[in-house]
């Protein structure tokens, strides 16, 4: 069986073992003794310079690593039809973009920062609050319920306007998508016809991707709705992902 003593360790043990027992004479017992201290700090140092090796070998390791991109956000920023009302989270359309993000390798992470029975004057109150967190896309659904409420357009307009402003105050970097909403005109012609305009007019002037109808496909349709009538049920929600995704696919791609 071999030995796992080091060679310096073992020319040690001979000089003590030959020399101590030999000789009585202090003046070489001191000088063998230095001898053997020489030899530990060679050992020592030839040790170090190993480890100091190991170390820039891990160092280059850690340099060469690749970096993993940084995930930039979606804000969904709207009502209930964005916060998936009467739903299981995991069927809710936003849900659904962050599953076709992921199949795709991309690095977007979806926040959905949407509250039901939120109105453009809800939105504006509460946004400031929501820009605390990084913004990369900015995705924009409110004035349905102003729609349904038959408040005016010009109030509705102008909150939408300064919600996009301090959007784009704050990050002026980020990309602006409007989800576009119909009303049934039961509030007259001319107000279905104003309030139709207002998203088109809204992402022109502020250069916004447009997604014309946020429920194209889905809106009247009753198999594709909640019993209100008004909120998609889990198939719905599946069309309203491949909606947004028409738009949203130009900007992550």
């Amino acid at each position: 069986m071999q030995s796992s003593i080091s060679e310096p360790t073992k020319l040690i043990h001979c000089i003590f073992n030959f020399q101590l027992s030999d000789f009585n004479y202090p003046a070489l017992r001191k000088n063998y003794l230095f001898f053997a201290l020489v030899v530990m700090l060679f050992s020592a140092c030839g040790d170090k310079t190993t480890t100091n090796e190991n170390v820039t070998a891990n160092a280059d390791s850690v340099t060469n690593a690749p970096i993993a991109k940084a995930q930039k956000q979606i804000v969904f920023f709207g009502n209930s039809i964005t916060a998936g009302y009467g739903l299981d989270p995991s069927e809710a359309f936003t849900t659904l973009v962050q599953q076709r993000i992921d199949s795709l390798s991309l690095s977007y992470k979806v926040v959905n920062a949407g509250l039901s029975g939120e109105t453009s004057a809800g939105g504006l109150s509460r946004i400031d609050w929501v820009l605390h967190q990084p913004v990369d896309v900015f995705v924009l659904e409110l004035g349905g319920n102003d729609g349904l409420r038959g408040i005016s357009l010009d109030g509705t307009s102008k909150n939408l306007q300064q919600i996009i402003d301090k959007v784009k105050q704050k990050y002026p970097n980020s990309k602006l998508v409007i989800a576009g909403m119909e009303i049934p005109p039961n509030l007259g012609v001319s107000y279905a016809k104003q309030f139709h305009n207002l998203f088109p007019q809204l992402a022109k002037k502020n250069n916004a991707y447009l997604i014309p109808f946020l429920l194209e496909g889905v809106g009247g349709v009753d198999s594709l709705n909640q019993r209100d009538g008004i909120h998609p049920n889990a198939k719905g929600e599946k069309i309203v992902a491949e909606n947004t995704w028409k738009v949203l696919k130009e900007i992550c791609r």
